[in-house]
This record gives C-alpha cells, structure tokens and sequence, in this order.
C-alpha cells in the first residue's frame, strides 16, 4: 500500500475531529520558524563577511598592456596634464 493511498483514507477520519477554531501552528510550527530564521541570519552573516574580503579593482586587460607603447604609459596616467 502505497503512503497517499494511506493518507486518504486518514484524511476523513481526521477531519470530523479537526476544530478549525483550534488549530494553531504548535511549538513544533516555532521551532522551523526559529531554525529558519537562525539560518538566514548565520547566512546573512557568512555574506557580509565574503564580501568584506572581496577586491573590486579591477585588473588590466592583457591585450590593452601589451597594446601600449613603453614610453606611453605615464601619459595614459594622468591625460589632465
């Protein structure tokens, strides 16, 4: 017998003795909440910390070095002056 066969012949049974005025998510509704909760604040924190370390200058394109003249690059620096 397979377990959905089970379960609705259960189900008929288990609604005559269900109060739809009672029903409330119970301690074990509060402790997934909780651990989902510590959960995406533990994530949140392994992020926060990642992104701290993270390096956002950008590196220089190989093809634009090696397009450059020698003599050019410390115009290329500072083309205000």
């Amino acid at each position: 017998m397979y377990a959905t066969q089970a379960l609705t012949h259960l189900v008929p049974l288990a609604a005559e003795e269900l109060d739809k005025n009672k029903v409330t998510p119970g301690v074990l509704g509060f402790l997934v909440f909780a651990a989902l909760a510590v959960g995406v604040w533990a994530l949140m924190k392994s992020m926060n910390r990642h992104m701290g370390r993270v390096n956002f200058e950008e590196a220089p394109e190989p093809d634009a070095v090696a397009a450059e003249p020698a003599g050019d690059k410390g115009k290329a620096a500072s083309p205000g002056k």
